[in-house]
């Protein structure tokens, strides 16, 4: 079985320019969510949402070609993708002639769904087609306006509180002020984070100082959205609840993991400020 510690990351790596799908390091999703005591059926559903600007390879006449590649995962798939190996993986097309996008798309498809062990869907932006790219922020209640004191940086999720006293509310809730740390290397990872519930109105001030509390924690990005869910879903008890981080990207790569326990609709793809 895989483990971060012998992923690509925070190593010297020879970067492959021809091809080379071997490079993709998957991890499995169980040995983290073990830690949020999940086993059997998920109490969500939801993707993890990639995003990569730095991908190019060559077309038969040997003319450099570029795209941008969006990937779906679903969050049930056994494993994620490292994503210096994801990286890797990408600039092994550099100098690799294809026949075109398609056999480009065929390529992606295959072999990300090996290494996820799910069916993942992929699509190409051409440059004809970045003019219409659009941007735009999470929606919801800023809860970074709340001037508040705050002396923790790690996650406690005794901090969450909802109102079980009063009727229950639904709301959209969102902070620019999400900082978490790779698990293997420490660098910062930057996001936005948009919470989405039914339920009892649930303590503002708790939860904005919650979300910073993940300022010094390490972990990758979807496991710091499954622990966001997990911890409000047990603290809060709101009957409907989703999770969507906005991370910025490193490496020409942004991930973006979404939770949910109802029925929403795939969350949007728009780029935010930061990304």
């Amino acid at each position: 079985m895989n483990t971060p510690d012998q992923s690509p990351l925070g190593k010297s790596s020879a970067y492959q320019s021809q091809y080379a799908p071997e490079l993709l390091f998957p991890i499995p999703r169980q040995q983290k969510r073990e830690e949020l005591g999940l086993s059997g059926t998920l109490p969500f559903f939801g993707v993890d949402i990639w995003n990569a600007y730095e991908l190019s390879w060559l077309n038969m006449r040997g003319k450099p070609q570029v795209a941008i590649a969006t990937v779906t995962a679903p969050a049930d798939s056994p494993n994620i993708i490292e994503s210096k190996s994801f990286k890797l993986y990408l600039n092994s097309f550099n100098q690799t002639r294809l026949a075109g996008p398609e056999a480009l798309l065929a390529l992606l498809r295959d072999d990300l769904s090996n290494g996820f062990g799910a069916p993942v869907h992929v699509t190409l932006t051409s440059p004809e087609q970045f003019g219409g790219i659009k941007m735009g922020e999470l929606e919801g209640t800023l809860l970074d306006r709340l001037d508040i004191e705050i002396d923790a940086y790690s996650p406690a999720p005794q901090l969450l509180k909802a109102n079980h006293e009063d009727a229950p509310v639904e709301e959209t809730l969102v902070s620019h002020l999400l900082k978490s740390n790779c698990l293997v290397t420490g660098q910062p990872d930057w996001g936005t984070v948009q919470i989405r519930y039914v339920g009892p109105q649930i303590d503002q001030e708790g939860l904005l100082k919650y979300l910073i509390g993940f300022r010094e924690h390490n972990e990758f990005h979807e496991q710091c959205v499954e622990r966001i869910f997990m911890d409000v879903l047990r603290q809060c008890q709101p009957s409907k609840l989703a999770v969507y981080a906005r991370y910025t990207r490193r490496g020409g790569l942004d991930i973006n993991p979404w939770r949910a326990n109802f029925s929403t609709g795939k969350p949007g793809n728009l780029r935010g400020a930061r990304q």
